[in-house]
């Protein structure tokens, strides 16, 4: 059946986001049959995809032919060629339109990768059985784009990691560099020879990079015991890479990551290097030196080695640096994760300082959206925090979370950045990566981007639950104007945080984040019942709200019973901290004096002095508008807390710190304690940067005495405004 004409559609966004899109011409319709022009060489990976968009479309009959001449007839036709040859590697041209009466499609690409690339992006723009008019001109920002499966902690699962490298491919990511730290013969065990059914699932792993262009990076870390002048390790060492050689792997990296310095493995590195942070940089160029010499140089096809300084997250001049830089080879690229084992931002300035530093090709190991150092917390923000600096960079990969289907959110956002970083946009690719997680489905997303705003915030970009908090803001502020309509809004949008554990569609995710997704929906059941407790109080009905008042009880117990175990010890999980939490404690607050008039505050305690006339009982007067203020800095040891008279049960506790003026005046550095007779404590939290800190607290628990203690030093004075126990 010959194809419809005259049909015209707009261009589907497009992720990652193209270079140039310029849509003209009729849309190209496809038919029962079509023709697949391409070379008996053509690029596999790329044949499949396009094989499976036809089949989606609903064609029936794929005929591949070696040359468009020799088509009869005029059926559609898709060519795939790599005649892109003015474009960087991995570009495509994709045209979409007609030839006579034939539609035409062809993804022309610099190389095998950019036609696969093209057919990824031929995938986003069906519509159907048809496929717009136009052409897109596209290439990446950074030659090396990917992920390190390099945190602590539970190691994905084979299956997570096959879906991952599908993941990869359909979002033009071309690396995967296998490091995850609980594989005892990357690390622990690494003179070991891997077990056959273990080396299978890596053969497994190495074919699926493959068929989605992807480069399997096998990472090697020998540094907990390796004796780096040992012609024995070296030759050890070598054999293990042969091994990973020969079942497809062509790229190695040696992290010498997180490994103590201070002392050698064995007598004969001392004899050769000396000792020292230089000598033990030397000795680490020694060994990385002879594998590229004796393994990467020998080998054709190898990828160039890359490796991790155990200096890797700064750009401070050091003995270690200098060393490093001056013996290695050339040709040795080095990883490093920018300034800071988390670093805020990576500019020009950072990266120019790193090349000054190790004088070496920098690949970036980008820590974002791992959470091994903060287990009770998702990072579910998009990647930022990184402007174009790929005139300067090999590439970078990100380092993810245990939780691999959750960190697909960023993955997601980080393939649009390093594919075309000038047109990034976080907000848009955020957006975008919730919209597919959601198969489309815009409730489920809408559930998901309310689940995800909760866990939004992270050292990329701080302000945690950005979405809710304008919410509750806007409540707040029309609420004291008067507005009963505001109630019902944020009551929506709180029920929508309730629903997401049977909105959000990816099963995937809803077990890996069952923890938190528990935690949100408790804390949400809370708000709302907090919101309820208000509008009890504007209409003086004490009977409504003491019930609504139980039920935020057994809801903060609910809350605070979550936790998450990958790192051992069961840790409690946190959703919306800082906002959650402090909306329905700032409403407790309120509504407390109003439920019990007559009930006695408990007494303010404190080891600091006051200022002036602003004594400590004003931290527990039930005014935010009072506070209690120091008269100098606190020391370690010193504290503020309130004595409630007599061991009785607590659920949360709220510290409301600062003022206006002084919005630094707080305990920076601390620790939550409580005690039933004052003389032996318990630790229910520690405290860092928070100048509200709101703490749940387990069932069951009871104390006389809650107090927070400071733990640092600081320059900044304390004012307490409340000092909260529920």
């Amino acid at each position: 059946m010959p194809p419809t004409r005259h049909v015209t559609i707009g261009m589907p966004a497009v992720f990652p986001v193209p270079r140039s899109v310029v849509p003209h011409g009729e849309a190209v319709q496809l038919a029962d049959a079509v023709a697949l022009v391409a070379l008996a060489n053509a690029d596999q990976p790329t044949l499949r995809v396009v094989r499976q968009i036809l089949r989606d479309a609903g064609v029936s009959r794929v005929d591949q032919v070696g040359d468009l001449a020799a088509l009869p007839g005029d059926e559609p036709a898709v060519l795939i060629d790599e005649r892109a040859g003015d474009l960087p590697p991995g570009g495509y041209l994709l045209a979409v339109g007609h030839q006579g009466d034939r539609g035409v499609i062809e993804l022309s690409g610099r190389d095998g990768s950019g036609t696969f690339y093209a057919a990824q992006t031929l995938r986003q723009l069906r519509v159907g059985d048809v496929i717009p008019g136009g052409t897109v001109r596209d290439w990446p920002s950074y030659p090396v784009r990917g992920v390190i499966e390099g945190f602590y902690g539970v190691p994905w699962t084979q299956q997570a990691r096959l879906d991952q490298l599908d993941f990869y491919g359909r979002h033009k990511l071309n690396a995967y560099v296998y490091s995850p730290k609980n594989d005892p013969y990357l690390r622990d065990r690494w003179r070991d020879a891997y077990p056959a059914d273990v080396l299978a699932r890596l053969r497994d792993l190495v074919a699926r990079a493959a068929a989605n262009h992807v480069a399997f990076t096998y990472a090697l870390s020998p540094g907990l015991s390796v004796c780096y002048g040992s012609a024995v390790d070296e030759l050890t060492l070598l054999a293990k890479l042969q091994a990973m050689w020969d079942i497809g792997v062509r790229s190695f990296m040696i992290p010498l990551d997180d490994i103590d310095i201070s002392g050698w493995h064995c007598p004969l590195d001392a004899a050769m290097f000396g000792s020292g942070d230089a000598a033990e940089a030397a000795a680490q160029a020694h060994l990385l030196n002879a594998v590229q010499r004796d393994f990467i140089a020998t080998h054709h096809g190898a990828a160039r080695l890359a490796m991790v300084p155990t200096e890797y997250h700064d750009v401070a001049a050091s003995p270690y640096k200098d060393s490093l830089s001056s013996t290695l080879d050339p040709a040795v690229i080095v990883e490093w994760t920018g300034v800071g084992v988390i670093a805020p931002t990576i500019t020009p300035t950072d990266i120019a300082a790193a090349h000054a530093a190790y004088r070496h090709d920098i690949l970036v190991w980008d820590n974002y959206p791992v959470n091994d150092y903060i287990p009770n917390r998702l990072l579910l923000g998009p990647y930022t925090g990184r402007p174009d600096v790929s005139t300067g960079l090999v590439g970078v990969t990100a380092n993810p979370m245990p939780q691999a289907e959750a960190s697909k959110i960023a993955e997601f956002t980080l393939a649009d950045y390093l594919w075309n970083s000038p047109a990034y946009q976080p907000a848009r690719a955020y957006n975008a990566a919730l919209t597919e997680l959601s198969g489309g489905d815009r409730s489920a997303a809408a559930a998901l981007a309310a689940f995800t705003d909760l866990e939004y915030d992270s050292a990329l970009d701080k302000g945690p639950a950005p979405a809710l908090a304008a919410r509750i803001a806007t409540f707040t502020q029309a609420w004291q104007q008067g507005d009963l309509m505001a109630m019902g809004q944020l009551d929506d949008y709180l029920a929508l945080i309730e629903s997401a554990p049977s909105s959000i569609r990816d099963r995937s995710l809803l077990v890996e984040c069952q923890p938190w997704l528990g935690a949100a929906t408790a804390w949400a059941d809370a708000a709302r019942s907090a919101l309820r407790l208000l509008d009890d109080r504007r209409r003086d009905d004490r009977a409504a709200g003491a019930r609504d008042r139980d039920k935020i009880d057994a809801q903060l117990s609910q809350a605070g019973s979550f936790t998450y175990t990958g790192l051992g010890a069961p840790i409690p999980v946190t959703v919306g901290h800082g906002v959650l939490d402090r909306f329905v404690e700032q409403t407790l607050s309120a509504t407390d004096r109003w439920l019990s008039p007559d009930a006695s505050l408990p007494a303010a305690v404190t080891s600091l002095d006051q200022y002036q006339n602003q004594s400590a009982d004003l931290m527990v007067d039930g005014d935010v508008g009072t506070y209690f203020s120091s008269d100098a800095p606190p020391a370690p040891g010193d504290y503020v807390g309130v004595d409630r008279g007599s061991p009785r049960p607590v659920s949360s506790v709220w510290i409301s710190m600062g003022t206006p003026d002084s919005p630094n005046d707080y305990i920076h550095t601390g620790v939550l304690e409580y005690s039933s007779d004052g003389a032996t404590w318990q630790q229910a939290a520690t405290v860092q940067n928070d100048a509200q800190p709101v703490v749940t607290f387990p069932a069951g628990t009871t104390a006389r005495y809650v107090r927070l203690r400071s733990t640092d030093t600081q320059d900044f004075w304390v004012a307490v405004n409340e000092f909260t126990v529920h």
